[in-house]
């Protein structure tokens, strides 16, 4: 099996398998909604079609990136997330980089979203498929996000092996730009970071599911898929 990583800008082309990389905080934040009880979730292409999605189904819960704003019910912060009940519950998820790559990859035959908490349950899925090649979709800066890259680099490893340390890919993630942003957010008081987030995105396989995207009529639904132990 061949990969290739690639940021949202550079796919010039559908990928017949996808796995888009998100993990602060993105598809950490996901892996925890289906965790706690949502049937699926809604990907939005901008905050004003999740907010015009919110008031079409005043019943759904909507996120977005940054601070707590008005319309939206949550903000993008794993921690946050894993402390509510959304027990049969549909999410609108709208954030910078995941939700735009995500969309990016719709169309694909088989498209996946990942994180670290879920990063073995991934890589078993893909293996399933018995794919040629994987395009894994690194989000965070354009592409040249390290905690995305170790993801990313975890995963492809996972779908050759069943034994593969985990700790140098952490070791990566903690110490990468995005995770000393929201501490430098923290430190600013900023309102839409938890003091948990962090850690919560260095969480391994906590997950036993896989997170597959799909086309549902006009929406991009990303829906949780158990992936039974091998």
């Amino acid at each position: 099996m061949r990969y290739q990583f690639v940021g949202t800008s550079e796919l010039t082309q559908t990928p017949a398998v996808a796995v888009v990389i998100d993990v602060m905080r993105a598809f950490t934040v996901a892996a925890w909604v289906f965790a706690r009880g949502a049937e699926k979730i809604v990907l939005a292409s901008s905050e004003d079609e999740a907010l015009a999605l919110k008031r079409r189904h005043s019943e759904w819960i909507a996120v977005k990136d940054g601070a707590p704003s008005d319309g939206f019910d949550e903000v993008n912060s794993p921690a946050r997330i894993a402390a509510s009940d959304l027990t049969g519950r549909t999410v609108v998820q709208k954030t910078k980089a995941g939700t735009v790559g995500a969309l990016a990859v719709a169309d694909a035959p088989l498209a996946l979203c990942a994180s670290f908490l879920v990063a073995d349950a991934t890589a078993r899925f893909v293996r399933a498929h018995q794919a040629d090649q994987v395009t894994f979709v690194v989000t965070g800066d354009d592409g040249r996000a390290d905690e995305d890259l170790a993801c990313a680099e975890y995963i492809g490893h996972c779908i050759g092996s069943d034994s593969v340390d985990v700790a140098p890919y952490l070791q990566r993630a903690r110490y990468s730009d995005a995770a000393a942003d929201l501490t430098e957010g923290l430190h600013r008081g900023y309102k839409g970071i938890h003091v948990d987030d962090v850690d919560y995105c260095l969480e391994v396989d906590r997950f036993p599911f896989a997170m597959l995207v799909s086309r549902e009529g006009p929406l991009t639904v990303l829906r949780p898929v158990a992936v039974a132990v091998e």
